[in-house]
């Protein structure tokens, strides 16, 4: 077989692996099942597919079509080839504003899709709440749908044609056709005719039609995905009168990719919403008293009838991101039901409100009933999907796992199935976890499970067995919007009856007689508890790390990482993680590829040290470390940490590398250099010199090379001191490269009158390299009535950090703890100028400090603060004034510094350009800068930086006006906008420092 796919590879002109590494990163999805994959494909073209279905048939083995490989079912996993679509059939194709439809490739990006329709008024309604990475491809198989289906229903119903390859390679459009359309259609002999035929013989036979109505899911239930739909079919024009004409489309979708292999999708879109949107937030004490009363709110057709249970609150409470978030919430509710409005002004949906609330109340439901909108109505769907997120994040091997959290029912019977839903987790004493879609009659919910045990792979299969049974009671459908896939396949025959499956299953054979699409999905499904991606009785390892990881391990961290994928969006879609990802598209360079990749070899490594293998090296390699997984995954997975882990214990075994140990010594290296710091640049600058050096360390050669100050900020501080002291100095000159800024009578803070005291922490980044950027913040500081003093400390370690010698960057944070804590609190806090350096004591310190340090870590970490963060505090305390700056209009265009956005945010820095009146502050939204410490200057890197820099920060500056102040706090980030646009960026603090009147 190896040969053969060899043979096959030189074939296509797309990428095919076979590789371990490749095959492992494929072999999951977002569900709780693995299974490695033969191999792994990336078409580039239609040929490509075909020679792929052609492959197949000749080796008896299957194709398994991906898109973004977010399914809660394992959908796309199997031991075939996996068909990943994503890279390269990404094309928006045709656009008719007119007739409302639009023509894709199963590649595009739903929330993409509707980027490009917004500008004509329209956009395809489905959602689900993985839209900004969810392809149209897989909501098409999955047949997706999310919050706002009460209105838009699911993507069968705005499906209208595909164009699709059959499993002998043919060609075939599937769309609406009459009834003559139709008996034309089942005349031949080719594989298109017979799947007609066979598809009218088994409708038209009267036996096979009251099966059908008897056994499938009540018509009520619109989220109903059971099986293929033939119930959907059997309600057309061939089979019965007075319906709408036959689409094989309403069978396709739904259908898991087991029938054929879309290459081209046709969808019906629709006028953009109304632009007001009201959330009106129902508290309640029970959830039986919610679901009752969301039968209230769906009399008044709202948008979205949205549940969020006590758990996911209880979540929240202590997160301090998220207290924010909480403004709305009063009291310690069981429930709270989110109903939104969508109306073309406030004053409708305020009455709509008021009707609602006025009718709960009559019946005795609900207690509070805040109504938000605008921002405000952000923040509560933020707070949602953290809930979900933190409880992922649970400590230990315990989970909330999807299993039943699919099944849909009635919404008028959703109170008593609830209940009795409840009973059946109560009696094997387990709770749930309940939210989402109660308009629609379905709840997702998700028992807390450790898959790792025996006792939980028996509670796994038990519960959905006894919750299929329960369904059933209710004539409802296992699968709502997230498949059948491999976990509920095997009920399949239990929800639609012995008879029905057989039909089914005939589906099957008639469309793919020799099984090579996705099989194993829908019909003839293996045991929902086999293939797990953790076999019952696993041990976990016991690892000897250097990080701390607060009542887990570095695998359980790991395992955190649940596959939905959140690293999967483009830069189009904001945000930050994952900016390698965005620049290559490549799954292996996402973060969930580097959490599967520890995962895989952390728990079946032979090895005695598991962290010593290639190819665990080989994915983490693109990672630049920015911190925003630790934010913006929901599961929280911070990579740069585990990297960092990874790398320290890699080189356990195989030593650090040459160029490693340079730059992890970035500060000795730059205090030699500052001896003679002339010399030092000249070697940085000169030509031929520099390019000898650049090839030696392995930077690359068309990178710039940081150059030292020719004075430290330490050394300008102590002569700052002195003349202080004796109270005298000169003016502030410019921050030219060589000329020292000193200070002069108006910018000390005796001038100011009584002076409040800051610390500044001189990072080896300010002190070597940014010095005038340094002496401009303490400058700053005295003159809006600041005593600045630069205690003793050491480096921050952060260049350590960065190439994984942790255990150095250790011995700093226990040096820099014990300095620093006695003398920092509220009233004295610690502030610095780099990003990076200075959130390493918010973030790895408390990580690295040893036990006996572990409070004063922490306590340290809650009077930290970047420049920017303590000038905003400072302006909102009243304490900073805008009449102490310039009335001077400016345009600033500011780009923010990853680790700021993950661990602090941005708001901090708009807020202290926005002091001077007139200024007037535009936030790039861009994500990563690409030059992310060490990486942009490294020679096989170097490539990659300058994507993630062209995405959206170069074009950004380059587009900016010749006047327009550019921003940025991160010292590599004004170094890649020099290097890639020419342009000179700023830090916030010199802006507001030339701005001082």
């Amino acid at each position: 077989m190896k040969q053969a796919l060899e043979q096959l590879g030189r074939q296509l002109t797309g990428e095919l692996y076979h590789d371990v590494t490749m095959r492992t990163l494929y072999a999951t999805d977002a569900s709780a099942y693995r299974e490695m994959p033969l191999a792994v494909a990336i078409p580039k073209t239609e040929e490509d597919i075909k020679q792929l279905i052609a492959f197949a048939r000749a080796n008896k083995t299957s194709l398994i079509p991906r898109t973004a490989g977010t399914s809660l079912a394992g959908q796309v996993v199997g031991n075939g080839i996996v068909v990943d679509v994503s890279k390269y059939f990404t094309q928006i194709l045709e656009l008719n504003a007119d007739e409302k439809w639009v023509r894709v490739q199963p590649g595009v990006i739903r929330d993409e899709l509707n980027m490009f329709l917004k500008p004509h008024g329209l956009f395809f309604g489905p959602e689900t709440s993985t839209a900004n990475r969810a392809m149209i491809g897989g909501m098409v198989g999955n047949n997706s749908c999310g919050s706002n289906s009460v209105v838009y229903r699911s993507t069968r119903e705005h499906l209208l044609e595909v164009k699709a390859l059959l499993s002998d390679g043919s060609e075939a459009v599937f769309k609406t056709v009459s009834i003559d359309e139709f008996h034309q259609k089942c005349e031949g002999d080719t594989l298109e005719s017979r799947i007609y035929k066979t598809v009218r013989g088994l409708l038209s036979n009267y036996d096979n039609q009251e099966e059908i109505r008897k056994e499938f899911p009540k018509k009520s239930v619109e989220r109903r995905n059971t099986g293929y739909a033939v119930d959907m079919l059997l309600e057309t024009a061939p089979f019965t009168a007075g319906q709408p004409d036959f689409n094989f489309c309403s069978l396709i979708a739904g259908s898991e990719g087991t029938l054929a292999f879309l290459t081209e999708i046709k969808l019906n879109v629709v006028p953009l919403p109304p632009k007001e949107v009201g959330l009106l937030c129902v508290h309640f004490n029970t959830i039986d008293e919610s679901l009752r009363a969301n039968l209230i709110a769906l009399k008044y057709k709202p948008s979205a009838s949205e549940l969020i249970d006590h758990y996911v609150l209880e979540c929240t409470k202590n997160n301090r991101e998220q207290v924010q978030n909480r403004f709305f919430v009063q009291g310690d509710p069981g429930a709270i039901l989110v109903v939104e409005f969508t109306k073309e002004t406030r004053d409708e949906i305020m009455t709509l409100a008021a009707a609602v609330e006025a009718e709960m109340r009559a019946a005795g439901l609900g207690y509070h009933f805040p109504l938000l909108f605008g921002a405000d109505s952000k923040k509560i769907w933020t707070l949602r999907k953290a809930g979900l997120g933190l409880l992922s994040n649970l400590p230990g091997d315990d989970k909330a796992v999807p299993v039943i959290e699919d099944t849909a029912v009635d919404v008028e019977d959703l109170p008593a199935y609830i209940r009795e839903f409840n009973e059946i987790l109560k009696k094997h004493g387990l709770y749930s976890v309940h939210y989402a879609h109660a308009g629609s009659g379905e709840l997702h919910l998700r028992p807390i499970i450790n898959l790792k045990t025996e006792e939980g792979n028996r509670l796994f299969r038990v519960i959905a067995e006894e919750i299929a049974t329960l369904v059933k009671k209710y004539n409802g459908s296992l699968s709502g919007e997230h498949g059948d896939g491999r976990l509920r396949g095997e009920f399949i025959r239990q929800m639609v009856g012995e008879k029905n499956y057989r039909l089914l299953k005939q589906i099957k054979e008639v469309w793919d007689p020799e099984n090579i699409f996705n099989p194993n999905k829908i019909v003839d499904t293996p045991s929902m508890n086999s293939m797990l991606r953790y076999e019952p009785g696993q041990k976990t390892p016991v690892f000897k790390t250097v990080f701390r990881y607060h009542n887990q391990d570095v695998l359980q961290h790991a395992e955190q990482c649940n596959g939905s994928g959140d690293c999967r969006k483009s830069h189009l879609s904001g945000g930050t993680m994952c900016p390698s990802y965005m620049a290559t598209r490549n799954e292996k360079d996402s973060t969930r590829a580097r959490a599967n990749i520890l995962r895989e070899y952390l728990t079946h490594s032979e090895k005695l040290n598991r962290f010593d293998h290639e190819e665990i090296k080989e994915v983490m390699d693109l990672c630049l470390s920015c911190k925003a997984c630790k934010s913006e995954c929901p599961s929280n997975v911070d990579m740069a940490k585990l990297k960092a882990e990874f790398l320290q214990q890699y080189y356990d075994t195989n030593g650090v590398p040459l160029r490693s140990r340079l730059i992890a010594n970035f500060s000795r290296f730059s205090a030699l250099g500052s001896i003679v710091p002339g010399l030092y640049n000249f070697v940085m600058t000169n030509r031929v010199v520099s390019k000898w050096v650049k090839n030696f360390a392995g930077f690359a050669p068309e990178r710039s090379m940081p150059l030292l100050h020719d004075t430290t900020l330490k050394a300008w501080y102590k002569r700052h001191q002195r003349e202080r002291m004796g109270g005298t100095g000169t003016q502030a000159s410019s921050n030219q490269p060589g000329t020292p800024l000193t200070a002069g009578p108006k910018t000390t803070a005796a001038s100011a009158g009584k002076s409040r005291l800051v610390y500044l922490f001189c990072d080896e980044f300010t002190n070597y390299n940014d010095t005038p950027i340094g002496i401009k913040t303490i400058l700053l500081l005295e003159r809006l009535g600041y005593e600045v003093i630069v205690p003793e400390h050491v480096e921050s370690g952060r260049s350590r950090l960065s190439k994984g010698l942790i255990r150095d960057a250790k011995k700093i944070a226990r040096k820099n703890i014990s300095l620093l804590r006695p003398l920092i609190s509220e009233e004295t806090p610690l502030i610095g100028v780099e990003p990076s350096a200075i959130l390493t004591f918010r973030d790895e310190y408390p990580d690295l400090a040893e036990d006996d340090q572990l409070e004063a870590a922490k306590a340290l970490a809650q009077h930290v603060y970047m420049a920017d963060e303590f000038i905003a505090r400072e302006i909102a305390k009243g304490n900073i004034s805008r009449d102490q700056f310039t009335k001077e209009k400016r345009v600033i265009k500011l780009h923010g510094h990853c680790q700021q956005k993950s661990l602090s945010s941005v708001a901090p820095s708009v807020q202290l350009l926005s002091l001077p009146e007139n200024y007037t502050v535009e936030t790039i939204a861009s994500g990563c800068c690409g030059m992310a410490g060490s990486f942009g200057y490294e020679k096989e890197h170097y490539e990659l930086s300058q994507k993630v820099g062209e995405l959206v920060l170069l074009p950004a500056v380059r587009s900016a006006a010749p006047d327009t102040i550019i921003a940025a706090p991160g010292t590599s980030c004004r170094h890649q906008i020099k290097d890639g646009t020419g342009r000179k960026a700023l830090h916030p603090v010199e802006v507001l420092y030339e701005a001082l009147l």
